[in-house]
């Protein structure tokens, strides 16, 4: 078995972030977390976020930072930063978040979350002037544990919508 690679995504990577992105939410927030997503709801969020068209638009922007790790041509995971959208009173312009951290159940693990994290942060510390944001699923305590490590401390809450759905989310903050 080869080495898996982490590098920049391409534009040619939508489809496989788009179908990854999709199957990750639903992997861990549903079928792991136990999260019952009404229907509709879902695919009102599925649309706005992993559709290819909303892929291609957010991999073509060019304040994101998107890698990807593969093995062997096939996506394992993804990370993807940019300017911080997070609802939070100290946040201030020119900050920077990591947007998502997906990686896929046969590839948890093997490490490749970390080091999808450390690019992603040095990214931000590359393009950003101030603090680095997360938000994270209230319930997701290994997420929460990986942050901690790195730095990242609770700043706050709030709610993400998945389509009229509200989840709670906690916002993570890594000063500057």
């Amino acid at each position: 078995m080869t080495e898996i690679l982490i590098r920049p995504a391409r534009m040619d990577d939508a489809p496989a972030l788009s179908e990854a992105g999709a199957r990750t939410f639903v992997e861990t927030f549903m079928d792991g977390f136990g999260i019952p997503y009404p229907e509709d709801d879902l695919a009102v969020f599925m649309e706005q976020v992993f559709s290819l068209e909303a892929t291609r638009a957010r991999l073509s922007d060019p304040a994101m930072g998107w890698w990807v790790g593969e093995r062997d041509g096939k996506l394992l995971g993804f990370a993807n930063t940019g300017p911080n959208a997070l609802p939070h009173s100290d946040a201030r312009p020119g900050e920077t978040e990591l947007k998502r951290l997906y990686i896929l159940k046969e590839a948890q693990g093997l490490g490749l979350g970390t080091r999808l994290l450390r690019v992603a942060m040095d990214w931000m510390t590359e393009h950003g002037t101030g603090a680095q944001w997360i938000g994270v699923w209230s319930g997701n305590l290994k997420a929460q544990k990986l942050y901690a490590a790195y730095g990242f401390e609770k700043a706050g809450d709030y709610q993400f919508a998945v389509g009229s759905w509200m989840d709670d989310e906690f916002i993570l903050r890594k000063p500057a």
